[in-house]
């Protein structure tokens, strides 16, 4: 049975069960990268992740595999608070498909690396950077405690790598823009008016960013929503 004392190397067997390939094939549909995939949903592996518990060092081990549903694992069953900013620059370095990055962004916020966001951003790599604009469309939505203005400072960076035309960058940036205007009633404004700029920018994707943002956040029930 799989429970708190499960080690990575139970784990990874007890996955290796669950192999499908029918849902390999249906992930490819999602864009999502298979390569080392074994075709385990995510619902199933949160629901294994509930079973096993956390263990930072035991998701460190999980991370190691290489496997994709092991390392998901190692995400859900990572500790937050023990998660050191080592971990997180070394983990980020492996991550090659959306899901992925967007599951570990989720968890980079959770343990607060906010300074970790300009770094990512710098970096060349596609998924290194989507990590960064899917942590501050994370910590719009899941950080509600956190005062507006650290979230309107990302404003400016969203603004910098608004032309990058690669497409699972430029679809966080836009995921980050939208998402600080949905905050609040404060949040909107600054935000609407920087998608109104990007939406006249002689980039083309610059001016579609911009378009689809201006088109959600001048939306009457999103509008509606704002406190």
């Amino acid at each position: 049975m799989i429970g708190p004392g499960a080690s990575a190397a139970e784990l990874i067997a007890h996955l290796q069960t669950l192999r499908s390939e029918e849902k390999i094939t249906g992930m490819t549909r999602f864009g999502i990268v298979t390569g080392t995939a074994l075709g385990i949903s995510n619902p199933d592996l949160k629901k294994i992740a509930r079973l096993a518990k956390k263990d930072h060092a035991r998701a460190r081990q999980l991370w190691l595999s290489e496997i994709r549903e092991a390392r998901m694992l190692a995400l859900y069953t990572a500790e937050p608070k023990k998660l050191t900013r080592a971990d997180a620059c070394r983990w980020v370095k492996d991550l090659n498909s959306w899901e992925i990055v967007d599951c570990a962004a989720d968890l980079f916020v959770e343990a607060r690396l906010d300074d970790l966001i300009f770094h990512f951003a710098a970096d060349e790599g596609e998924f290194v950077r989507r990590t960064a604009f899917a942590m501050i469309a994370g910590a719009a939505v899941h950080r509600k405690q956190d005062p507006d203005e650290a979230l309107l400072a990302w404003l400016p960076l969203i603004e910098s790598h608004s032309a990058d035309p690669r497409n699972f960058v430029r679809k966080a940036v836009n995921w980050a823009l939208r998402n600080i205007g949905k905050r609040s009633r404060y949040c909107h404004a600054p935000a609407l008016a920087l998608a109104e700029r990007l939406a006249v920018h002689p980039d083309k994707i610059a001016r579609w960013i911009g378009k689809d943002a201006v088109r959600e956040l001048t939306n009457e029930k999103v509008m509606g929503k704002l406190k």
